[in-house]
């Protein structure tokens, strides 16, 4: 793996010796020295251009700088998949927490980033504000891209059979249904995708002036976007700090739940009776009984022992239970007097109070039979349990040589980051020389180009990954997407505006900044009301791609917006 940069590099500096050649030389243009006169989109009165760094390679022909942006977009395509390594190997290492919260994240969005810092860096500001459009339209391809061409394809590669509403790990038999087949993800998916969709609000602050046609508050919209992308992006970094955290104290209730409706359902089961009467309280002859049947040694009390033993008679194969952990957590909420056993009064109010959560949300079924609400608040237990994402729980193998593969991270990391810096502003340059030959402007070549260099190698992991058809491998999926758009909207977005807050730029994205949230509150809704997707929202993502680009040409360009 480490002798791909060396290729690359070897390659690259073949290709500048080439380029470079052209402009040492006065002889006429020959077919030989460049491309056919034919083949050329656009002549340019005079044939120069400035060689970023003093030395790049660089052409103002079309093809030229078709050429340059295919071998720029290669290096920084290179440049991700360095970074993406890295990070992979120190997560293996470090595990979640500070490197998962905080270095992912950003180490994901850096190629973004550098790409966007160079567009409005250089130059003077004029020269600035005609590049800056370079990094907004990298901004909503990297996006809409996401949302729409990877966000689709991952729901038809890991599209399993829908049954009750949620995707059977491994089973696809249904081919294509629009409404049979599709993916489910977890809990932890819908709140990666809420947070999308509220990582979108700088956007519409620094648009309010223009909203309300404001010109003299744009330079104030523009810092107090800033500062909301900056606080936003400190928050969603602690967040998913502390997100391992919250996971594991919402899969410990849930677990906890799991054996309450569990031991509910058992008692239901071997009562003589109702657990409950028609007003609601607690049966207390029916408790009684199994009260009686719990307690093996018959002294009135229920100890750790009892509990135990009906615990582990129950047989909570859907869970990884720890039964003493459970023991704990039913004798702390039942032993109301604190001496370590349960008498018979508490044992009833205990049950009576499972009996009451249990109801919750249930009260249709209880004028028809009282005791199957019983069955539903296990069902829904299980349900949620599963969404929670039960293969989290397993074990994870450690890695061999850690120091070995701590130093091979490190140096793909700087690696990576050495080869975006480098060529990031040559890449800018070449796209804004290839819009001058070509007269297409700067926007649509960074919103369908860009994306494709600096988004290539996670579109490719998020493919693979979603194909292993599993609800764990789906939920990682379109977290990480939808995580890439968050960062994005508040890392890529802040080094923007502080570009055109620090040089005085004209922020003036109207069509752009309708886009991304189009296209980022739609996918968020989608995402936050539903944890199964069918095929049939693959669909909509596909077609909001060709319908992004085609809104912002007609705003810009028929309604005049920009």
């Amino acid at each position: 793996m480490m002798q791909r940069p060396l290729l690359s590099a070897l390659l690259f500096l073949i290709l500048c010796g080439a380029a470079y050649g052209r402009f040492i030389s006065d002889q006429p243009r020959l077919v030989s020295d460049g491309v056919p006169s034919f083949l050329r989109l656009a002549e340019e009165e005079e044939e120069t251009c400035d060689q970023t760094y003093g030395f790049m390679p660089c052409t103002s022909t079309a093809m030229g700088n078709l050429f340059l942006i295919l071998v720029y977009g290669y290096l920084m395509f290179t440049a991700a998949t360095y970074l993406s390594a890295g990070s992979e190997l120190l997560l293996e290492i470090l595990g979640p927490g500070i490197v998962g919260g905080l270095f992912l994240p950003i180490l994901g969005a850096l190629p973004d980033a550098m790409l966007i810092l160079v567009s409005g860096m250089s130059g003077s500001v004029e020269t600035a504000q005609s590049q800056v459009s370079v990094g907004m339209g990298l901004l909503a391809g990297s996006t809409v891209m996401l949302l729409t061409v990877i966000w689709g394809s991952c729901i038809l590669v890991g599209k399993c059979d829908l049954q009750d509403n949620l995707a059977k790990d491994n089973q696809d038999t249904r081919a294509f249904s629009l409404t049979g087949s599709g993916v489910s993800t977890d809990i932890w998916t819908t709140y990666a995708g809420i947070i999308m969709a509220i990582s979108v609000i700088p956007f519409i602050i620094v648009q309010f002036p223009q909203m309300l046609h404001y010109d003299s508050g744009r330079n104030l919209a523009v810092l107090i976007g800033l500062i909301v992308s900056a606080s936003l992006l400190i928050a969603y970094c602690l967040y998913q700090v502390f997100q391992p955290w919250v996971q594991k104290r919402r899969l410990d209730y849930i677990k906890h739940r799991h054996v309450m409706s569990g031991i509910l359902k058992h008692l239901k089961k071997r009562a003589l009776g109702k657990l409950s009467t028609v007003d609601g309280l607690p049966n207390e002859e029916v408790l009684s009984k199994l009260f009686k049947a719990i307690d093996e040694n018959s002294d009135g009390y229920l100890s750790h022992t009892d509990l135990r033993a009906l615990i582990i008679g129950i047989q909570f194969n859907e869970v990884s239970l720890d039964h003493s952990d459970a023991v704990e957590k039913v004798m702390r909420e039942f032993d109301t007097s604190q001496d370590s056993r349960i008498d018979l009064q508490e044992f009833i109010v205990g049950v009576g109070k499972w009996l009451e959560e249990a109801k919750t949300g249930n009260e249709s079924n209880r004028a028809a039979d009282s005791m199957k609400y019983i069955d539903d608040f296990h069902t829904q237990t299980k349900r949620d349990h599963f969404l929670l994402g039960v293969q989290s729980e397993e074990g994870e193998e450690g890695v061999e040589n850690s120091a070995w593969t701590t130093v091979k991270a490190v140096l793909l990391l700087l690696l990576g980051t050495a080869i975006a810096a480098a060529f990031a502003d040559p890449l800018v340059d070449s796209v804004q020389n290839f819009s001058n030959a070509t007269k297409i402007p700067t926007f649509f070549i960074s919103f369908i180009a860009l994306p494709l260099a600096t988004n290539s190698s996670e579109a490719v992991s998020a493919i693979i990954f979603a194909s292993r058809k599993k609800l764990r491998s789906a939920s990682l999926t379109f977290s990480e997407l939808y995580g890439a758009v968050t960062m994005n909207n508040v890392l890529c977005l802040s080094v923007f505006l502080g570009l055109v807050y620090a040089r005085g730029l004209v922020w003036d994205f109207s069509s752009e900044v309708l886009v991304i949230l189009m296209v980022c509150i739609v996918m968020g809704v989608f995402a936050s009301v539903r944890t199964t997707f069918p095929v049939w929202t693959s669909l909509v993502a596909f077609l909001l791609y060709p319908f992004s680009l085609a809104l912002v040409y007609v705003l810009d360009f028929v309604f005049g917006w920009s």
